[in-house]
């Protein structure tokens, strides 16, 4: 790239998957990642339930169930390379006589994804997780739980010790196309200044519509999809832990999220959640106490010995959906220049979950993206 640029690459937001992305090009180019808040991944990617997921329940070669299948391989090896700390707990799927055919389906639509799944029969589950009440499980022995922040940090070391530099407290305000590149405006604590860049990369979370809607120029965003803010909320269980694995109930019909499930941290500590609130805030991160009853009831169905007044408001996150309440869900939304644009810019709209999961590969389709003009890796 042009060494009259001061990066060859500017990247925006420092969640999971910027910093993947960020630690994949930095032996390669000279990087920039800014990010608006003062640490990486103080939004999504801290605030979900940190589990490594199988690829069980996304539409077939969408975008989600690709990534997350070659994400959930990348990311195990990277725990295990860098000593991240992980355990490949395992999952249950529980379904009640009445959801039967439901988990039928599931089991079919995991098996062609290739995803190893188990049926359970009731006696088979109750002999693995005796205080899990339910009529058939899938175990799912691929399903883990990371320490999302220890990830973090890990993927910044690594980026940063290839000469990539990590600005926080620093805004994107205005991005314009020049004839080559990119000149950039960027809000700091010192004041605003201007730098320039061959490749822009918007991997914001939720706030990508809005880095997109500050670009301008004729390469840009013929559609920025709407955003959904969702916001889940957690509560934490005080007291003997029950389970040994991930306990999920059957997901709703629009795959608007995986129902109230318990997951189990790495310090062997229970909590259940998310649940599911579309609200216009993206900074709304309260816990309502008077949902305890709702989730207590919720794990009733399939863990009937679970306390209610043991269960204490935890945290919540907020989802970057990019369908609202009763619509379909939607697939990851990548929005990249064509190869050999003088402007290269890529957007990446609704990186929800499996985002974690799918860090490292959305980081290795960039890569590809970049370096060979590809693009097939970043389209369903």
């Amino acid at each position: 790239m042009n060494a009259t640029f001061d990066f060859d690459i500017c990247i925006v937001g420092a969640g999971v998957v910027g910093l993947a992305i960020t630690q994949a090009l930095a032996p390669h180019y000279r990087v920039l990642l800014i990010e608006r808040h003062s640490r990486a991944g103080e939004e999504t990617s801290s605030r979900n339930s940190e589990v490594i997921h199988a690829g069980i329940y996304y539409p077939h070669d969408s975008l989600k169930q690709r990534w997350c299948l070659r994400g959930k391989t990348l990311l195990y090896e990277f725990c295990q390379r860098y000593h991240t700390p992980f355990n490949k707990i395992g999952k249950l799927i529980v379904a009640q006589s009445e959801q039967l055919s439901q988990l039928q389906a599931l089991h079919q639509h995991g098996q062609k994804a290739g995803v190893e799944l188990y049926w359970l029969q009731a006696a088979e589950l109750k002999q693995r997780e005796p205080a899990v009440s339910a009529a058939a499980a899938l175990y799912s022995p691929s399903t883990g739980i990371i320490d999302s922040h220890a990830l973090l940090q890990q993927l910044e070391a690594l980026a940063v010790n290839e000469g990539a530099l990590v600005q926080y407290r620093s805004e994107l305000m205005a991005a314009q196309a020049q004839d080559v590149g990119w000149q950039l405006t960027i809000a700091t604590a010192d004041g605003p200044f201007e730098l320039n860049c061959h490749t822009l990369i918007n991997s914001a979370g939720l706030g990508a519509q809005s880095v997109a809607q500050a670009c301008s120029g004729n390469n840009q965003p013929r559609h920025i999809p709407p955003l959904y803010p969702c916001r889940g909320q957690y509560f934490r269980y005080h007291g003997r832990n029950p389970v040994q694995h991930l306990i999920y109930p059957i997901p709703d019909a629009n795959l608007t999220g995986l129902g109230i499930h318990t997951t189990v941290d790495l310090a062997g500590q229970l909590k259940l959640g998310p649940d599911t609130h579309y609200q216009n805030q993206t900074d709304d991160y309260h816990v309502d106490e008077h949902a305890r009853s709702q989730f207590a009831q919720a794990a009733q169905r399939y863990l009937p010995d679970l306390e209610e007044h043991r269960l204490q408001p935890d945290y919540s996150g907020i989802r970057p959906k990019l369908s609202g309440p009763s619509m379909p869900a939607r697939d990851f939304f990548p929005w990249f220049s064509e190869f050999g644009s003088p402007n290269p810019f890529l957007h990446l709209f609704g990186i929800e979950s499996p985002g974690l999961t799918a860090s490292l590969a959305i980081a290795e389709a960039v890569t590809n993206w970049l370096q060979t003009g590809e693009n097939h890796y970043l389209m369903p």
